[in-house]
């Protein structure tokens, strides 16, 4: 009986590891997200900043990207009153959380990279 009981917390434990790990995934998935933020945690960048520092990432799908961010409340877009008018992007407290696991993920592929190459 005691066996049982300890299982199935067992199991619900793993069920909301799982549930919360898909829940971060959901927000920093995909190819792009997780750079932007790794950009941002620099410091504040413009567009066109963000778009020459992350290879590959065109215009369309960095907008997408930001505005995804935005929404989630990972960053803030500031719109300065410059000319031509330019828009900023910055992390906000909430998107400088995301900075320990993106330390994490930097240094476990760097590892991994120098496993696989030996370099």
């Amino acid at each position: 009986m005691e066996k049982n009981r300890q299982l199935a917390d067992e199991q619900g434990d793993c069920s909301k590891i799982l549930f919360a790990i898909q829940d971060t995934l959901d927000l920093i998935s995909g190819k792009w997200k997780i750079k932007v933020v790794s950009v941002l945690l620099y410091g504040k960048k413009n567009f066109t900043d963000l778009q020459r520092q992350i290879d590959g990432l065109g215009a369309k799908m960095l907008s997408k990207e930001l505005q995804d961010l935005e929404i989630n409340g990972l960053i803030t877009r500031t719109v300065n009153a410059t000319k031509p008018i330019t828009v900023s992007y910055e992390l906000t407290d909430y998107g400088h959380t995301l900075e320990p696991i993106i330390k994490v993920l930097a240094e476990w592929g760097t590892e991994h990279r120098h496993k696989i190459t030996g370099r």
